[in-house]
């Protein structure tokens, strides 16, 4: 099936992902548009991963301050000052930072939530769940600690301006579309409030 320079771009323009990777995309997709996003997306999963033991030497600042009250900063490192100096990757910095001033994170990932505070959570919820069936108390026990620290935790949070990915999806898009390992390397949040 022959896929038009016009749908490509279409797809470009929503993905920010390479002419050629939309191009194969499209193709596998047989010319469907929602189908190629999620290929594409599905891909950008397994590139990040491929790039995960790649050193980071180059990074971007976003900074975002909200009426004078509310700020953030975040550091977003890549491979190459190539790519940290794109325009679009200083973009992805301040809207990082943004994200951080709305929903205030305390942890970048999950590793790095206090195991007391771990076990104070779980202490709470093995009571919710005591009368609930046995086998079923260990999955539910899971949900519930995973929906209790996704807002605590940048990387599991849903983006505010798309909450149909969350932080991590949107660093692994990036690490599609530049070709190399995109990551929060550190944040900061300051509140005059």
């Amino acid at each position: 099936m022959a896929i038009s320079l016009d749908t490509v771009k279409i797809l470009r323009d929503k993905t920010g992902v390479s002419i050629m990777q939309c191009q194969k995309a499209l193709e596998e997709a047989e010319g469907d548009m929602d189908k190629a996003e999620v290929i594409l997306k599905k891909r950008s999963g397994a590139a990040a991963d491929k790039k995960a033991d790649r050193e980071l030497a180059a990074g971007a600042i976003g900074s975002y301050v909200h009426d004078g009250v509310v700020g953030a900063m975040v550091l977003l490192s890549s491979e190459t000052d190539f790519v940290s100096k794109n325009e679009e990757f200083v973009d992805l910095a301040r809207a990082l930072a943004m994200h951080v001033a709305a929903s205030n994170p305390s942890v970048l990932s999950s590793e790095e939530i206090d195991e007391a505070a771990k076990t104070a959570a779980m202490s709470i919820f093995k009571e919710e769940v005591k009368d609930k069936p046995a086998e079923m108390q260990e999955k539910i026990l899971e949900g519930k600690m995973a929906s209790y620290f996704k807002d605590q935790v940048l990387l599991n949070q849903s983006y505010i301006r798309d909450d149909s990915k969350t932080i991590q999806d949107l660093l692994n898009e990036a690490s599609q579309k530049f070709g190399e390992r995109v990551e929060i390397s550190k944040f900061a949040r300051f509140s005059a409030r």
